[in-house]
């Protein structure tokens, strides 16, 4: 080892003081320094020991507050879980064996399914006098109602009550026979037979609670064409747009005197168990997920349905959450003609304009072809559409007579240009019209004129998009250019749109 060796490892293990060798260095003053050092290393450990001690008292504490909060979440959720178990008990708490043993499949929500909606007025003095077995209770509303969740449409469909229907050995009856006659299972293969659709899900409003649902969301709004006064039904309101409350929703549902002097009020009374209906459906669509729940709770003291739980309707509420109640809500009635044979009011079903509506129900479409068909229409509340191609309401100002436009649907508007936001732009013009435009690039870029295609019956709607961005109606066309088909309207913008 050399002497440069010997320093440098004398330095690292002694310090610089005891590295030469030349200059001796006085002894140390070892009690002074030994007692220094001793105090310090005391004072270091005592430090040392608090610092771990707070370190274990905070993971401690950090422990315990995990635990109460584990705890609290395993609380609440096990609250909430025995909460939906109510619900769902609540709901499924009157549906029949028979009911049971009829819907066994799980409704597929992804897909459009049909419910069968009955309401049966059930009330207390009806019960103790003539009993509360089904026999003695008839089903006053009959409403097959088509759900499609991908599409963002709900339709209902009124079956007049005293609509004349074969029911094989049961001989021709009355279709709300059909209750007394075995129940909602028995009434579900009636109106499958007669509807010609699988019905997968099945609901029973009793009237008599019917207020609950109503005051559980604070009232809804509904709009009355004219007065509604009926001292039967211990209702009396005014025409015009308002809120209202439980007791007035079910006299509004229960009204058919009010109308009278019109003729057939069952049915203006089924257009206003309708309306209702959709003013519910729009009102629990605002709400917050627990508040939500809350009237799904509500619902469930006075509604029975089956197959499907809270789980599936709360679900069902999330995939409506955008829904828009005044252009995807449909609504209309069983085409009849009514007859008086043996002091007896019938209802003889229209069968090729009831086969056209199930096929337009069916489809996706609004019940009637043309408003004309409802002749309820401005007279009955209504909410949603119940005529044409479904892009626009019959009471909606953002439509249009002048030329058959119509100014709401779905539009894809694409970039034919080189000319940078353009779709944006006119996709603002056309929200402000009323329509749902969504903005996109063309494949192509050299179009010089713009071109308007429309799916389906969406003619009206296209003719409003032309009308709106100025192009000429000439340049309206069914979409066979191959665009896409998941709009109502596609419409390519031209160099034309640019200037």
């Amino acid at each position: 080892m050399t002497s440069a060796e010997q320093v440098r490892r004398s330095q690292s293990n002694h310090g610089a003081a005891h590295a030469s060798h030349a200059t001796p260095a006085p002894a140390p003053r070892a009690t002074s320094r030994t007692s220094a050092r001793h105090v310090a290393s005391r004072s270091e450990g005592a430090q040392s020991y608090s610092a771990r001690l707070k370190k274990k008292r905070r993971g401690r504490v950090l422990k315990v507050v995990l635990a109460v909060l584990l705890v609290a979440f395993v609380g609440v959720g096990a609250a909430a879980a025995a909460y939906i178990v109510k619900i769902n008990s609540a709901f499924q708490q009157d549906v029949t064996d028979d009911i049971r043993a009829q819907l066994t499949e799980p409704v597929e929500m992804q897909d459009p399914f049909y419910m069968l909606l009955l309401g049966v007025d059930k009330s207390e003095g009806r019960a103790e006098d003539w009993g509360d077995s089904t026999v003695n209770f008839r089903s006053d509303t009959i409403i097959l109602t088509r759900v499609d969740a991908p599409a963002q449409k709900v339709t209902l469909v009124s079956i007049p009550r005293d609509t004349l229907v074969d029911m094989g050995a049961n001989g021709e009856r009355k279709i709300n026979d059909a209750y007394s006659i075995g129940g909602g299972a028995y009434m579900m293969e009636v109106v499958e037979e007669f509807a010609g659709v699988d019905i997968t899900a099945y609901a029973e409003v009793d009237f008599e609670q019917f207020t609950s649902i109503v005051d559980a969301i604070g009232g809804v709004e509904v709009t009355l064409p004219v007065a509604v006064s009926d001292v039967l039904a211990a209702v009396d309101l005014p025409e015009g747009t308002q809120t209202i409350n439980g007791a007035q929703a079910l006299g509004l549902c229960r009204a058919r005197h009010a109308y009278d002097e019109y003729g057939g009020g069952d049915f203006y009374r089924a257009a206003n168990q309708r309306m209702v209906i959709g003013a519910i459906i729009k009102k629990v669509l605002t709400l917050d997920p627990v508040s939500m729940l809350n009237a799904v709770a509500s619902m469930a003291e006075s509604v029975a349905v089956y197959p499907l739980t809270a789980n599936d309707i709360m679900g069902l509420a999330m995939q409506f959450k955008s829904f828009d109640v005044d252009t995807g809500f449909y609504s209309g009635q069983t085409p009849t003609i009514s007859t008086y044979t043996n002091n007896v009011w019938y209802e003889l079903p229209d069968e090729d304009g009831w086969r056209e509506m199930m096929e337009r129900v069916d489809s996706g479409l609004p019940p009637y072809s043309d408003e004309s068909q409802d002749f309820t229409h401005g007279v009955a509340g209504s909410i949603g559409v119940s005529s044409g191609d479904g892009t626009s309401t019959g009471d909606d100002d953002s439509s249009s007579s002048d030329g058959g436009a119509t100014f709401s649907g779905n539009v894809l508007v694409l970039n034919g240009t080189t000319v940078s936001g353009l779709a944006a732009s006119k996709s603002t013009t056309l929200e402000g019209a009323g329509f749902s435009p969504y903005a996109d690039s063309d494949s192509s870029t050299d179009h010089t004129t713009s071109a308007v295609y429309y799916n389906g019956d969406a003619r009206s709607a296209a003719l409003g998009v032309a009308q709106t961005l100025g192009i000429d109606e000439a340049n309206v066309s069914e979409n066979t250019a191959g665009y896409s088909t998941e709009y109502d309207v596609v419409v390519v913008l031209g160099t034309d749109q640019a200037e």
